[in-house]
């Protein structure tokens, strides 16, 4: 992805989540300078991986496959006791997260505003693969039974819990507008605990053709000196 697309996306998230009332953290608009001005102090944020994520899953498409998110808190099992994370998200009409599961996090995928968020679903198998098999999920507490590939949607307030396990991928509903959509859940680690059914990459691949607006999480490596 070209870096002047990156940024785009992410002035246009922050006029989205303006325009629903969802307010980030003040460090979320720093500038690469004022991450290296504040590094001594803000080692958990980096370490923790909290701030600006976004991928076109290797598509080269974002808008096609891809997903927005900023990582508002998160725990470390090496470094803190913090056993939960929060994201939020913007998913796009028509805008795919590939079918995947976690090895380890169980997590809720909530309908904050916007249009409709629609999740297709399929337990898996011992070798990962899809099984066959019909299957239980918790939609608001309330318990549904489904068949292999069976559609969700989900409209805003309603959300669903996510076991490990369970392969799933999700997309705005075709004219319904704009989603955005909250994830609470164990901590999270997407450089070891997600298995595409389909491989794809997890951190685009960034061609600079202007300077970053505001740092990713995989930025902090190299922008502020990690290794």
């Amino acid at each position: 992805m070209n870096r002047s697309e990156i940024n785009r996306l992410i002035n246009g998230a922050l006029q989205f989540f303006g325009e629903m009332r969802f307010k980030l953290p003040p460090w979320s608009t720093w500038s690469p300078e004022q991450w290296i001005k504040h590094r001594a102090s803000c080692e958990g944020l980096i370490l923790n991986q909290l701030g600006w994520d976004l991928t076109d899953f290797g598509s080269g498409d974002f808008h096609s496959t891809g997903l927005l998110l900023f990582t508002l808190r998160n725990g470390n099992p090496q470094r803190d006791a913090k056993p939960y994370a929060e994201k939020i998200m913007i998913v796009e009409e028509g805008q795919v997260t590939p079918m995947h599961f976690h090895w380890s996090k169980m997590e809720d995928i909530i309908n904050r505003g916007g249009g409709n968020l629609m999740v297709q679903l399929y337990p898996s198998d011992r070798k990962g693969e899809f099984a066959s098999h019909s299957f239980e999920v918790n939609l608001d507490g309330i318990v549904h039974t489904l068949n292999p590939g069976d559609w969700v949607r989900l409209k805003p307030g309603e959300s669903i819990t996510l076991t490990q396990g369970l392969y799933h991928q999700f997309q705005g509903e075709e004219e319904s507008g704009r989603v955005l959509v909250g994830e609470v859940s164990a901590v999270n680690d997407d450089h070891t605990d997600n298995r595409f059914y389909t491989p794809a990459g997890r951190f685009p691949d960034i061609i600079e053709d202007e300077n970053p607006v505001y740092l990713l999480v995989s930025d902090y490596a190299t922008y502020l000196n990690l290794n």
